[in-house]
């Protein structure tokens, strides 16, 4: 078993722990993100298909939409968040990913709430 070196020391440093779990967590939000966009337009088709076949008119549609886009803010501040090589910028762009993707899982929260009240009637 080979002896810690200084490098490795520095890199068990708070300021490096915190830098490793920014970069985790923008490694989780970027492809659950892109994948929600792809959930948001699938929603936006088969709502659309209800709305022709059933008539009536809703706004989780819209609200769907703009869904799609808090999801894609989020996946592209993650995934630039993984490219840059400055600790400031990856903080502030991870801490943008992870407000837009909570308030996009809150919306799309409320689109099922729109959607199920909508049709159901």
């Amino acid at each position: 078993m080979e002896s810690p070196t200084v490098h490795d020391s520095q890199q068990d440093s708070p300021h490096h722990r915190r830098a490793r779990l920014d970069e985790g967590t923008c490694r989780l939000i970027c492809p659950i993100a892109s994948a929600m966009v792809g959930v948001c337009m699938t929603g936006i088709g088969l709502l659309r298909v209800a709305i022709v076949v059933r008539g009536g008119e809703t706004v989780a549609d819209d609200l769907l939409s703009a869904d799609a886009l808090a999801f894609l803010l989020a996946t592209l501040c993650s995934y630039f968040a993984l490219r840059v090589q400055s600790f400031t910028r990856l903080h502030w762009l991870e801490r943008v990913a992870d407000g837009a993707f909570i308030a996009a899982m809150l919306m799309l929260t409320m689109a099922c709430f729109v959607i199920t009240y909508s049709l159901g009637s």
